[in-house]
């Protein structure tokens, strides 16, 4: 007999979850300073071990959607926070040649739960999805704040305890979500071959995919560029830790928590206009000073304003598909990682073997802000329209 459902202990497992991936979403920046000493690694072979993670996020979050759908939750979130603290305790021994790797793993298993978590909290109060998505997601912001601010101030670098520490963090996450009952797959939820092209023929999915793939590389381009970015303005690099913690991931969780109080009676797609415009303007003057007091104000203005997209993206999809929602969900998210994966690229390229050269690299996030501005647009009226 199947153990009765209670939201009361599905709220904690949903935020662990999340918290864990805040864990993980700050961990390439936060290592990447230590990692290039180490092994030597210039900004190019940096966004190679970006681009790794992100092929590893792409790939779980495009195939678990249909997994969850129709095993469960549970089993989504249990692999996923299997695989991230296996590849945790293998990054401190690992070569430099099998970085990619460990990364690719830990995209996996982070693509898993964002997918897996999302479509968890998104259960909890349909009503008022899009502030519960932004309430439970500040605890990404929490989790984000904590890797850099952990690694910087008390463990002071050590780079193998901060792995160490947030692998156990992640094994006891993994035995509270083994034995807290999650609801089962049900049909009428479930992924179902034959209504995928139902899915995949309505516009709206495309355009807040691709409002995902604009906003995920603005995000994290942040988390995992910011900190070279900064010590290369001549910034120490405790210092720059602290402004990614204190500034970016603090400026996620404070917004979140301001703007789930604003979607009660403002839409979504106008939350999400006015959070792009301001994401243009604040992103693109982060990268034009070299004061770290000035920079870590700037960025803090930053992560305010990004703090509502992704979560309220995701209620938009949710909303518009009451029907195979992690299937959907998935789609949506892996255009996100996409984003992340050429980003990557890109600003590893264009900075070279140079790393003063990531101020012009990082001009790619103020320029993907515009364009969501632009895509978001066009999606005001649709949902606005199907609303009314």
């Amino acid at each position: 007999m199947l153990a009765p459902i209670s939201k009361s202990r599905l709220i904690p497992a949903a935020i662990l979850a999340i918290f864990v991936y805040g864990l993980i979403a700050a961990m390439l920046g936060t290592l990447l300073p230590e990692l290039s000493r180490k092994y030597g690694l210039t900004p190019d072979q940096n966004g190679g071990i970006a681009l790794a993670q992100a092929i590893g996020l792409i790939i779980a979050s495009l195939a678990v959607g249909p997994l969850i759908d129709n095993k469960g939750k549970k089993t989504g979130l249990l692999l996923g926070l299997g695989l991230i603290a296996a590849s945790l305790f293998v990054v401190p021994n690992s070569p430099a040649g099998g970085l990619k790797i460990v990364f690719l793993a830990l995209g996996v298993g982070g693509g898993i739960i964002v997918t897996a978590a999302n479509a968890l909290v998104s259960d909890i109060s349909e009503e008022r999805r899009a502030t519960t998505l932004n309430l439970l997601n500040l605890f990404f912001g929490l989790g984000g704040l904590a890797t850099p601010l952990i690694g910087a101030y008390v463990l002071a670098g050590n780079t193998i305890a901060l792995c160490y520490l947030v692998a156990v963090l992640t094994v006891a996450t993994f035995l509270l979500h083994a034995v807290t009952p999650m609801p089962p797959p049900t049909g009428e939820r479930g992924f179902k071959l034959g209504e995928a092209g139902q899915l995949l023929g309505r516009p709206i999915l495309f355009l807040l995919s691709l409002l995902l793939f604009l906003y995920v590389t603005c995000e994290v381009g942040v988390w995992n560029w910011l900190p070279r970015h900064l010590v290369a303005q001549g910034i120490p690099e405790s210092r720059a830790l602290g402004i990614l913690s204190l500034g970016f991931a603090l400026g996620l969780l404070v917004g979140r928590v301001v703007v789930s109080r604003i979607l009660i009676k403002v839409s979504s797609p106008t939350v999400t206009l006015a959070a792009s415009i301001l994401m243009a303007i604040t992103t693109y003057a982060m990268l034009q000073t070299k004061d770290p007091f000035l920079a870590g104000i700037l960025v803090f203005c930053a992560g305010l304003a990004m703090a509502p997209v992704f979560p309220t993206t995701l209620a938009m999809v949710g909303d518009a598909f009451p029907k195979m929602t992690a299937t959907a969900m998935g789609l949506a998210i892996t255009c996100g990682w996409i984003g992340l994966a050429v980003s990557s690229r890109i600003i590893g390229a264009i900075a070279g073997d140079d790393p003063s050269q990531l101020k012009t690299a990082l001009l790619v996030i103020p320029c993907a802000s515009v364009l969501m501005v632009l895509v978001t647009l066009v999606i005001r009226p649709m949902l606005m329209h199907k609303k009314a």
